[in-house]
């Protein structure tokens, strides 16, 4: 029978990354993330939450780029896989540590620069030329291609 470990997190750290190295050399980043749950109560009609912690582990170069770039309240994207370990306590007991190896971090939320998206001017003109078969946006192919059903929409979409 096939079977599936896979966790799917979005959330936010609680405290800075804790990022230690092997002596192989190879980085593990140790972060914790809150993800919260909001419902509303059926019996009394009030907005309720729980928050759940998790411990997530990075190995590699994904531990060293989340060690450099997140810090705390920064919120993440992670997937992983669930793994249990147990252990000895210094009096001991035996304990289970349950912990996310994360596989894929992705940043979310605004960046360090106040959240302001970075200006690019349309101006300049583009130095590179365009991939096989694309036009460059101010082309007269692009001017030609005819208009979408949306063509009252007043953003660019840059794709």
């Amino acid at each position: 029978m096939a079977s599936v470990n896979k966790v799917i997190l979005v959330g936010n750290l609680g405290a800075d990354p804790e990022t230690r190295y092997q002596p192989s050399g190879e980085a593990i980043t140790n972060i914790r993330v809150a993800t919260t749950d909001r419902w509303k109560d059926k019996a009394s009609g009030e907005m309720k939450e729980a928050t759940e912690w998790h411990r997530v582990a990075f190995f590699g170069r994904l531990a060293e780029i989340s060690g450099e770039y997140l810090k705390k309240g920064s919120q993440v994207y992670i997937e992983g896989r669930i793994r249990t370990r147990k252990y000895q306590d210094k009096d001991g007991n035996e304990r289970y540590s349950t912990e996310i190896i994360g596989d894929r971090m992705q940043m979310l939320g605004s960046r360090a620069g106040g959240g302001e998206p970075r200006a690019e001017s349309r101006a300049e003109p583009r130095s590179e030329a365009p991939a096989k078969g694309l036009a460059p946006a101010g082309s007269a192919a692009a001017a030609k291609k005819p208009a979408g059903k949306f063509d009252d929409m007043e953003d660019d979409i840059p794709f």
